[in-house]
């Protein structure tokens, strides 16, 4: 059975960092083309709530893209706001994906974990996950997580089924 590749967003939450030195975000543009997927977009902006949703909101209503992964605003700090601007546009949240993080985080850095507020959910069939800044954190998202749920191969389920559910392939 052959892979099929989705078309996934990458979004960098940061108030520093421009594409230049955007280190997560290339992490995760090199894992997802390295498994077959395409980019379809990616940004830098402002940790601001309505930023935020403006854009993940543009994404999901975007038919060529299937999946959106954030990094950054995950944390307490007071800009950080990716879950407060992410969640409310769910329509199904997955909580497995936060928990299990978190888990496996944990195996690397300890009880600093629960500092992660990191998040996944569904919106108009549209896979969206957010993951913490660091590259660590969203390598251990990627290549634990993710990697296998957006890969239509994995059994016994991933996710790719649901996003292609009724949708167009659009090349």
């Amino acid at each position: 059975m052959e892979a099929i590749p989705l078309k996934i967003a990458v979004l960098t939450l940061s108030d520093t960092r421009s594409l230049a030195e955007d280190k997560s975000g290339d992490y995760l543009v090199s894992a997802l083309e390295a498994e077959g997927h395409q980019l379809a977009a990616r940004q830098v902006i402002p940790d601001d709530v309505y930023q935020i949703r403006a854009v993940v909101s543009q994404w999901i209503a975007d038919p060529d893209i299937q999946v959106i992964l954030t990094t950054g605003g995950t944390g307490f700090t007071g800009r950080d706001s990716t879950p407060e601007a992410v969640r409310p546009l769910f329509d199904t949240e997955i909580e497995g994906f936060g928990a299990l993080f978190r888990q496996l985080s944990y195996e690397e850095i300890g009880s600093s974990t629960v500092q992660s507020r990191c998040l996944g959910g569904l919106a108009n069939r549209t896979a969206i996950f957010c993951l913490p800044g660091s590259t660590g954190a969203c390598k251990t998202g990627w290549q634990r997580i993710l990697r296998e749920q957006l890969d239509s191969r994995h059994r016994p389920c991933n996710f790719v089924g649901i996003l292609l559910h009724g949708r167009q392939l659009h090349s």
